[in-house]
């Protein structure tokens, strides 16, 4: 509970008013859960009671908030497209919902000094209960013998047809000592099936197979597969010709972005 009376399950509300319409999901944590399953150097810099937001975009988010945001405001600088419309959508919800709030905001494109993500944005679904985050140590008698691969996410409804896009910490609130961690459903539970997704994720991910190990109600629609199978570099080009930006639009960096999609598959 915070100080001002604003509890767990009044920021969750709130949150989902404002930016469910727009094809974004919710889920709680504790800052504990997290740093619990990481090394210190990965920590979080708050208390392990301290209510934590993850924020996740599904297909129709392309449609209901990201083709508008380009229709109204259009791309500002050189920060990507995506990126800006996240920022937007979220600082928005947070400052008409939660004014004088201190929260910690960390999107997934954003990267410390290190270069390293401010969060790492499958283990906070993970341990929201949002989405199980498959990894190598989860395939037991592992075929690769010393090959590395990288772990990815699995959403029970729609597959990998989604991205992990911010975390939200809640400096002022506090989790319930007695809340219990929820356990993300297991949907790919065979050993050949996870060999399958983390396979498809390392070795054909730009053919997107792994996005539907299961079968999801809902994948993204024709307009938005063709922006994501874009090369970023290409991606204003493909939004002029949808009337969505002029030519005196710049062409984003995408270094950070390039980073987050590892991060946060996009």
């Amino acid at each position: 509970m915070a100080a001002s009376g604003i509890d767990v399950k009044t920021v969750k509300k709130l949150l989902e008013e404002s930016l469910l319409k727009l094809g974004f999901e919710v889920y709680t944590l504790k800052v504990g859960w997290y740093n619990s399953v990481l090394p210190p150097k990965l920590h979080l810099p708050h208390p392990d009671d301290c209510l934590a937001v993850v924020v996740l975009s599904t297909p129709s988010m392309f449609e209901h908030a990201f083709l508008p945001f380009m229709e109204e405001r259009g791309c500002q600088g050189l920060s990507d497209p995506i990126d800006q419309c996240v920022k937007h959508c979220v600082t928005s919800a947070l400052s008409q919902s939660f004014p004088g709030l201190k929260v910690d905001v960390r999107f997934d494109y954003e990267l410390l000094p290190t270069r390293k993500p401010k969060f790492l944005a499958q283990t906070a679904a993970h341990v929201s209960g949002a989405a199980f985050y498959y990894q190598q140590s989860d395939v037991s008698d592992q075929p690769w013998a010393n090959k590395k691969m990288f772990g990815v996410c699995v959403h029970p409804r729609l597959g990998g047809w989604f991205a992990i896009r911010a975390l939200l910490v809640f400096q002022d609130i506090k989790m319930n000592p007695e809340e219990l961690q929820p356990e993300p459903p297991d949907c790919v539970p065979s050993r050949d099936a996870r060999i399958q997704l983390l396979e498809d994720f390392n070795l054909r991910w730009q053919d997107w197979s792994y996005r539907n190990i299961i079968t999801p109600t809902v994948t993204y629609s024709k307009k938005q597969q063709d922006y994501f199978s874009t090369p970023p570099a290409q991606r204003h080009t493909l939004l002029r010709s949808w009337g969505l930006l002029s030519e005196l639009d710049d062409a984003p960096s995408h270094n950070s972005r390039e980073q987050a999609q590892v991060n946060g598959h996009g």
